[in-house]
C-alpha cells in the first residue's frame, strides 16, 4: 500500500468507508480500549477535536481487544460506552485488529511507515497514536503514555 487513502476500514455502525473522505484533514488514528488505564485518554482525544475539528482536524478511534482483552464488547457496547462516559463525538470505527496475520490494512501501512521504539513495527498498547498530516503522510507516532493534551503544538504545526 502506497498511500493511506485507498484504504476502507468499516465504522462503528458497520459501513464501510475509504479513508480517501479524509484527504486534506490532519488525523489522529488511535487504537482505543475501554477497560485500559489510558481508557481516560479518550477525554483528551475528545477535547482535541473540540478545539481542532473545525480547522479540518479528525480522531479516528479503532477500539481492538489485542491487549489484555481490554475491549471485550461488541461494537454497540463500545459505541455506548463512549458516548456514556466521554461523550465521543469523533469517528469511531468496528473492533479492528492492529497486530499480527490478522492486522487491519490501515495498521499495517501506519506501522510501515512509522516504526516505534528501537523501530519496531508492532503496537505495544492500547493508545498507540498516529499523526497523519494533510497530504496523507504519517508524521508522527506517540506512545500510549503521551497524552492528547502533549500533541497540540505538533497538530498545529500541521494545520
Amino acid at each position: 500500500m502506497t498511500d493511506i487513502y485507498g484504504i476502507e476500514a468499516t465504522t462503528n455502525s458497520g459501513e464501510t468507508i475509504s479513508m480517501g473522505q479524509y484527504r486534506g484533514q490532519v488525523l489522529l488514528i488511535v487504537n482505543t480500549a475501554s477497560a485500559c488505564g489510558f481508557t481516560p485518554q479518550y477525554e483528551g482525544l475528545q477535547q482535541l477535536y473540540e478545539q481542532y475539528g473545525e480547522q479540518g482536524f479528525k480522531v479516528l478511534a479503532f477500539p481492538c481487544n489485542q491487549f489484555g482483552k481490554q475491549e471485550s464488547g461488541s461494537d454497540s457496547d463500545i459505541k455506548q460506552f463512549c458516548d456514556l462516559n466521554f461523550k465521543v463525538s469523533f469517528p469511531l470505527f468496528a473492533k479492528t485488529e492492529v497486530n499480527g496475520a490478522g492486522a487491519h490494512p490501515l495498521y499495517q501501512y501506519l506501522t510501515d511507515e512509522k516504526r516505534g521504539l528501537l523501530g519496531s513495527k508492532a503496537i505495544k498498547w492500547n493508545f498507540t497514536k498516529f499523526l497523519v498530516d494533510r497530504n496523507g503522510k504519517v508524521v508522527k507516532r506517540y506512545a500510549p503514555t503521551t497524552k492528547p493534551a502533549e500533541l497540540t503544538a505538533d497538530i498545529e504545526a500541521l494545520l
